[in-house]
């Protein structure tokens, strides 16, 4: 190993401080290395070549932010946990320089996980508009700011599953089965499976159970409404829809790979415990 990034989260008060311990291992070591803001992605991107690991510094948000600038390629990251549930990272922030030892003397493995493609297609102005995304996440079809529910029709490949009459329906890889769509209901994937979930979002009088499908699936929500509504990306990336509005979402050919130190089992393992994070 030669080169590691450090990609912090900018807002976190801890993040400088712990930046700046890291930076020092890497220092003592006589490797290369370079830190930037997570947020800043055209600045992320300038950094990859040659880049063998990227520590990111902050929650899971901090790590969708970095796999959005990989954009598959090769590189993995090595979470270091300060947010609040952790279910990507897998440092703490006080044993952060040791396990940064670790993986620099090569004994980390690498987990990859799938991720989800998604062709966005709208009319805007009378003039049709498509746009691309690749999530590790999830890609969430939801009402904008007014509180009205919208109609999504949900197909799968190319057959109509229902019409959801809900505050929205999401897509969700096996990585994104622990965050939203966990919340909204769905079950918990193995991280490394290729299926994906379909959930529908608080649903009125429509389909209330989440379906589990398999990587060949091609989904397509289709959006009805009134008002203005929204398609997320990893929670982080926001496009304001109007009605007629769809969004075709299949398995993504790329992928994201983390460098970890606890084995496999170590999701199962930790699971109760963050889950029960939550209800504190």
């Amino acid at each position: 190993m030669q080169k590691v990034g450090i990609a912090y989260h900018p807002l976190n008060a801890r993040a400088p401080e712990l930046t700046s311990r890291l930076s020092a291992v890497l220092q003592a070591h006589g490797l290369e290395y370079w830190q930037c803001s997570a947020w800043n992605t055209a600045e992320l991107r300038k950094h990859f070549e040659g880049t063998d690991v990227i520590l990111t510094i902050g929650g899971d948000g901090t790590i969708l932010r970095v796999a959005q600038a990989l954009d598959g390629e090769l590189i993995p990251i090595a979470g270091i946990n300060l947010g609040q549930l952790g279910f990507l990272t897998e440092i703490q922030p006080d044993e952060g320089s040791e396990k940064l030892l670790t993986l620099l003397a090569g004994k980390g493995w690498c987990d990859e996980r799938a991720m989800l493609e998604a062709e966005l297609r709208q009319t805007i102005n009378g003039q049709p508009q498509t746009m691309q995304f690749n999530a590790l996440n999830d890609i969430v079809m939801a009402r904008g700011a007014i509180a009205r529910i919208v109609e999504i029709t949900a197909s799968v490949d190319g057959a109509v599953v229902d019409t959801y009459k809900a505050d929205g329906a999401l897509v969700a890889s096996a990585t994104g089965s622990t965050g939203y769509a966990l919340a909204a209901g769905g079950p918990i994937l193995n991280p490394n499976s290729t299926d994906m979930l379909l959930v529908p979002i608080l649903p009125h009088v429509s389909l209330q159970h989440p379906l589990v499908l398999n990587s060949t699936s091609v989904i397509t929500l289709k959006l009805s409404t009134n008002s203005p509504a929204t398609l997320s990306i990893d929670g982080h990336i926001s496009i304001e829809l109007l009605d007629g509005s769809s969004v075709t979402v299949r398995s993504s050919t790329k992928r994201t790979h983390f460098l970890r130190i606890d084995p496999p089992g170590h999701f199962y393992a930790s699971l109760s415990q963050k889950l029960k994070r939550t209800t504190v």
